[in-house]
């Protein structure tokens, strides 16, 4: 190690202003400080110092994010080998021949490691699209504006494949990595400026897009009985046709769909995987409690109102109750991960409460009564972050009044 930090710094003034590759500073300092602490420091009494910088608290998001990661390689390997023994997923798929040439067995959906390398087969190479491409895109711009790289995008990065259907197309990884990061961070001026999430809005691109690849019957569904059954609605897609009767009758029980052993997006069906996550986040500090807590009152009051008017309404979804809104779709990864995006979420912390509420009312009012599309949180948290500058603003507004009449100024 201390020959590379040697050999970094003997580099390093090929890169200072002045040097040959000047232009490159940008690409030489996110190694280095992707390797090393960076060497900066304050020295003026007039500031605050912690030991966290964000280089440390990315990383913690990320640590964050491992059980839902590991959780979407074993379900996404599960459900593909469920699917090959119906008969549902063709043999001829390149992941498919990797595992024959692995030898991890006939496909066998108990196994773990077979399940997890198959599953990892999946998700690796969205993952490696969108850290390609979405990085190449961030070095652009740090290069033409003269700024270090940050290490936002490390969690975007890993944010973003988590929200897509195992089977989506790589060149529409790379096109909703782009346009997340472009129109959704890098026009307003990089890390610390955006307003909307970019991991969300490069979904949300997609979603509007390609709807079909992101939804309906080209989602991951895995086989039940027969092939006909591996194209199909979702569990939620299937409430919303049914209703609770669904649920209730349905192959697939509550304690299963908490574990995550269901079809969905890649890592946001495991609620035991969120609630890992929940955990080091609110201990480390990282994410606001508040937020996630907000989300939960929120989702829980406006679905309890809605189970009340079941009876009076004929929209099936009105019957879900609480419970399994919470582990079906991406309540629990959208309230935890994407709602509490320190940047585009809202800073103070009454704002933070109001914030979080709206989120969960709004997530499942867009879940229920949108008849087109059984799921809302996407779309609620870019609604909320476009207003959490406006609820921020009134936040302080009422601190400075009632600072006014206290001190009577």
């Amino acid at each position: 190690m201390r020959f590379l930090r040697t050999l970094l710094d003997q580099q390093e003034k090929q890169f200072e202003k002045g040097g040959k590759l000047e232009k490159l500073y940008p690409l030489y300092e996110a190694g280095d400080t992707f390797l090393y602490t960076p060497g900066q420091v304050t020295t003026g009494p007039a500031h605050v110092r912690d030991a966290v910088d964000l280089k440390r608290l990315m990383g913690t998001v990320v640590a964050a994010l491992v059980p839902c990661i590991l959780m979407a390689m074993w379900n996404t390997g599960r459900q593909a080998h469920l699917a090959i023994q119906a008969g549902a997923l063709p043999l001829d798929n390149w992941q498919t021949r990797a595992m024959e040439l692995l030898r991890l067995g006939e496909f066998d959906p108990t196994s773990l490691i077979a399940n997890t390398v198959h599953g990892a087969l999946y998700y690796l190479p969205i993952l490696i699209v969108t850290f390609v491409v979405g990085g190449n895109i961030e070095a652009i711009f740090a290069v033409v504006r003269k700024h270090e790289i940050n290490e936002g995008f490390l969690v975007t990065g890993m944010l973003f494949p988590l929200t897509l259907p195992a089977t989506i197309p790589l060149w529409q990884v790379a096109i909703g990595i782009a346009f997340g990061v472009v129109i959704g961070k890098e026009i307003f001026g990089g890390t610390g400026m955006n307003f909307l999430n970019p991991a969300l809005t490069a979904r949300v691109f997609l979603f509007f897009a390609y709807p079909a690849e992101i939804s309906g019957d080209k989602v991951w569904i895995a086989a039940q009985t027969t092939p006909d059954t591996y194209s199909g609605a979702t569990w939620l897609g299937q409430a919303a046709l049914d209703g609770y009767a669904a649920l209730e009758t349905g192959t697939v029980s509550w304690m299963q769909a908490f574990l995550g052993d269901i079809p969905g997006s890649l890592g946001e069906t495991s609620m035991v995987a969120v609630l890992i996550g929940t955990a080091i986040l609110i201990v480390t500090g990282v994410g606001s409690w508040q937020i996630m807590a907000g989300v939960g009152i929120g989702a829980f009051g406006c679905a309890q109102l809605l189970n009340l008017l079941a009876p009076y309404v004929s929209n099936p979804m009105f019957e879900i109750p609480f419970h399994w809104h919470m582990v079906l779709g991406s309540l629990g990864f959208a309230a935890v991960f994407m709602a509490t995006d320190p940047v585009s979420a809202s800073q103070t912390a009454r704002g933070r409460w109001i914030y979080g509420i709206l989120i969960g009312v709004l997530g499942i009012v867009i879940r229920t009564i949108n008849p087109a599309y059984p799921e809302g949180w996407m779309l609620a948290i870019l609604f909320m972050n476009i207003f959490a500058p406006t609820i921020d603003h009134y936040v302080v507004q009422a601190n400075v009044r009632r600072r006014r009449l206290r001190y009577a100024t």
